[in-house]
């Protein structure tokens, strides 16, 4: 009997921690909830500041660019299933064009939170068209890194260039160690 007490204690343990990340998520002023157009677009120049500031090279990408996916902050929070969240914009010739949120769930032995912030170069017009036609962009191991929380500034090699899609993760905060925008997905939203 004890060891079936034992179980339930851990099971309500469980859930209960697993509905405190959750909310701890949520509470984290990362978008979720009431969040208008003219609050992402003042997030979305103070990071894309923030970006060229720190790492001078990507302002060459983003002239380069077709489009860039600006996401100013992400919440990513787990305890054994995690879940990250964030909203931002993608602008076309420095204008917004849309509003995108993006959605990550995972499973597996995993407990802590981070936040950061990226940006998606789209370095085609076929992959912004792409993006931009799909009811639910889902971010996959193709994408080119050329920033990182790891790298003192952005590297953009011969490999990395000729990519469709290049990401920039920084400003990391949290108990993870490392970003992957890998399963990522990207919805468009009215803010």
């Amino acid at each position: 009997m004890s060891s079936m007490t034992s179980s339930r204690l851990t099971r309500r343990g469980f859930t209960l921690a697993a509905l405190a990340a959750c909310g701890a998520a949520a509470a984290c002023n990362n978008g979720i909830g009431s969040t208008g157009a003219a609050t992402i677009d003042a997030r979305v120049a103070a990071t894309l500041d923030l970006m060229f500031r720190d790492y001078p090279n990507t302002r060459q990408l983003a002239d380069a660019s077709r489009g860039m996916l600006v996401m100013p902050l992400v919440t990513e929070a787990s305890l054994w299933v995690g879940g990250g969240y964030g909203r931002g914009a993608l602008l076309i010739d420095n204008i917004t064009v849309d509003y995108y949120s993006q959605a990550k769930a995972s499973a597996g032995f995993q407990i802590g939170a981070k936040q950061y912030a990226h940006v998606l170069f789209f370095m085609t017009d076929d992959a912004l068209a792409n993006f931009r036609r799909s009811a639910g962009w889902v971010a996959g191991a193709d994408i080119g890194y050329v920033v990182s929380d790891r790298a003192a500034q952005a590297a953009a090699t011969t490999h990395t260039v000729n990519q469709p899609i290049l990401a920039a993760v920084f400003g990391q905060a949290g108990l993870f160690a490392g970003a992957s925008l890998e399963g990522a997905k990207y919805t468009r939203i009215i803010p």
